[in-house]
Order: C-alpha cells, then sequence, then structure tokens
C-alpha cells in the first residue's frame, strides 16, 4: 500500500513540473541590422604584453640539479635561478689548467734557448740558421700559450653557464624544467619579464592601418574599465601574410600598468580618424547585442527555429551603434539583448 507521505511528495512533484512548464520562453526585441553612418575612429581588442621579457635557455649540457624558482616569484638581477650539474665543465677546466701549465713550461724553454743561442750568435759559435730556428720555436710556443690560456677562458666560461642567474629584476612567468630532467644546449628553461613595464598589442586589419596613423588620439581601456593614453605608440612595418594584420605596439604609462599582467585582454580605441572613403556604408547593430566572451564577440541572429549565435568583427563605435565589418548582412534581424537572446527558448518578440 502506498503510503500518504509518498502520495504527498508526487502530488508536490507534479506540481512543481506544471509550473515549470507553465514558465513562458522569454521574448527578445530584435532590430533590422541597419547602416552604419559615418565613424570618427574605431575600437579593437587587444592584449597586454611585457615591454621586457626573456626567456632563458640551457648553454650547456646536463641533469638540472636544482629549480631555485617557481612561477610566480620576484627575483633579483644575479639571482640563482637553475643549476645544471657542472661536473662535465668542470672537468674541462681542469684540463684547460693543465693545458695552460704545459703550455708556460713549453714557452719558458723556448725563451732560455732563444737567449742562449743569440749569446752563442755573438760570439760566433752557432750559425744564423741555428738563430732563426730558436726564434721561431719561441714564436711557436709563445702562440701555444696564448691558445691554451683561450681554451682555459672558454673552459671557464662554459663553467660559469652551469648557474642560471636572473639578468634583471623581474617576476617568474613560468618554469619549464623540473629537477632531473636533462638540459640540453637551447632548451628553454624558465621565462621572466620586468614588472611594470606593459604595452597593449593589437593585431589592426592592415585595411585600417590608414585610419590608425590618422587617429589624432588613441586610448587603452585596462582591464578594470579606465581609459588611457599610451606614453608611446608603434607600428611595426610587416603584414602578416596569412592573416593580413598589422600588429600596434602602445606603451602604457608606469602607474596605470600597475597591478597589471601580461595576457590580460584591453580594448584600444583609436579616435578622431576620418570615416573609410567606400562606395558603401557597412552594417551596424546596436551595442547592447553584442556578446563578449574572451576572444569571442558575436551576435544572436533571428532565424525560423530561433536564435542563433554568429560570430562577428566589429569597428567603430558611434554613439550606441557599432560598424560590423564581417559576420553580418544588412537587412538581417538581432536580438537587442544579447544576454537574454542566449537564454533556453529565446523567442523573437
Amino acid at each position: 500500500m502506498v503510503s500518504r507521505r509518498t502520495l504527498l511528495a508526487a502530488a508536490a512533484a507534479l506540481s512543481f513540473a506544471g509550473a515549470a512548464g507553465a514558465v513562458e520562453a522569454p521574448a527578445v526585441p530584435t532590430v533590422a541590422v541597419g547602416a552604419a553612418g559615418a565613424a570618427s575612429g574605431f575600437e579593437i581588442d587587444g592584449s597586454l604584453q611585457a615591454l621586457r621579457q626573456s626567456t632563458l635557455g640551457a648553454q650547456v649540457g646536463g641533469n638540472v640539479m636544482q629549480l631555485a624558482v617557481k612561477a610566480g616569484d620576484r627575483v633579483k638581477a644575479g639571482q640563482l635561478l637553475v643549476r645544471i650539474d657542472e661536473r662535465d665543465v668542470q672537468a674541462g677546466l681542469a684540463r684547460g689548467d693543465a693545458g695552460v701549465a704545459q703550455a708556460e713550461a713549453e714557452f719558458r724553454n723556448a725563451r732560455l734557448a732563444a737567449e742562449r743561442s743569440r749569446e752563442l750568435r755573438a760570439q760566433g759559435f752557432v750559425s744564423q740558421a741555428a738563430l732563426d730556428v730558436a726564434e721561431t720555436q719561441l714564436k711557436g710556443a709563445q702562440a701555444g700559450l696564448q691558445q691554451a690560456q683561450a681554451g682555459r677562458a672558454q673552459a671557464a666560461l662554459a663553467r660559469s653557464f652551469a648557474a642560471v642567474t636572473a639578468p634583471f629584476d623581474a617576476i617568474v612567468l613560468a618554469t619549464h624544467v623540473e629537477a632531473g630532467d636533462l638540459a640540453t644546449p637551447g632548451r628553454p628553461l624558465v621565462t621572466l619579464f620586468a614588472p611594470g613595464a606593459l604595452r597593449a598589442v593589437v593585431q589592426l586589419p592592415a585595411s585600417r592601418s590608414a585610419l590608425a596613423r590618422a587617429a589624432t588620439g588613441v586610448q587603452v581601456q585596462l582591464p578594470g574599465g579606465a581609459w588611457v593614453a599610451p606614453v608611446a605608440r608603434a607600428e611595426l612595418p610587416v603584414a602578416d601574410a596569412v592573416s593580413q594584420t598589422v600588429e600596434w605596439r602602445l606603451d602604457l604609462p608606469r602607474d596605470a600598468a600597475a597591478g597589471l599582467a601580461p595576457g590580460q585582454n584591453v580594448r584600444v580605441r583609436f579616435a578622431g580618424s576620418a570615416a573609410p572613403a567606400t562606395g558603401g556604408a557597412r552594417p551596424s547593430v546596436p551595442a547592447s547585442a553584442v556578446l563578449r566572451r574572451g576572444e569571442l564577440t558575436a551576435v544572436y541572429v533571428q532565424q525560423p527555429t530561433g536564435f542563433v549565435l554568429k560570430a562577428v568583427r566589429l569597428g567603430a563605435a558611434s554613439g550606441d551603434q557599432v560598424e560590423v565589418l564581417a559576420g553580418l548582412k544588412a537587412g538581417e534581424r538581432v536580438a537587442v539583448d544579447a544576454v537574454r537572446a542566449g537564454l533556453a527558448g529565446a523567442a523573437a518578440k
């Protein structure tokens, strides 16, 4: 027999299901994609990059004996980062010391022989040919000594490479090895960057480079929402052959870069440039219709079965309208509220 408690629970479940089914799907207003007016500038997404960043690599081979830092550590110039097994290079240094000692002995012997030959030649006891031979041997011994000294200096330099130190005051961005790993010449060990000196980097479509150069003002929107003017800007003189973009670098003020980290997303505005001299105006959408999720910039387009998310590339912002460079055609209808349009069962109003 079914208990009274079980019946009450079932009734409550049915009541809840009925109430849930009675909830209507959200109705979202739409607007037709129109033509954008003449814009006085445009905005584009970018990212932060350290002005001074280095990836230190191994210059000698050997096992990693010690990894003295981890990601996020602050280090001083000259501080130990990684120590590599130095027994091989230490043996090379000892071999260089022995070579120098041998070359010095040979040089001293050749010098004494040359001096005796000069005295004997002055007294007429040896020929000029014998003196020439002694002089030549002295020069050869001197060259051998210099070669041995250079070899020892090279061995000492190789030994110094076993201790990898920080080239400047920095923050460790990443470590690429662990203690016990085999370090080979050229293998990355540690990546670090100098804090407080950042720049915004944007990949600008090559077709808009002229507008960017003509801009009377450039501003960078930081992750916190504040807009700052860069202290310097530079356009690289080459375009990417695949994406047809040109890299722009905008150095940020040191006070504005405090607390920020490389890799964070920013928004760059090129203001005051002339509108593009094209035959037809590009489509535009309301700013509220744009959905931004990390690197994704998209809008919800009305379809017979509901809304479909389409990625777009944006251009100039004029008032509450944003120019669409690619992804939409004039006349298509988009959801005015991108957040509500993304809810399950959303329909056009």
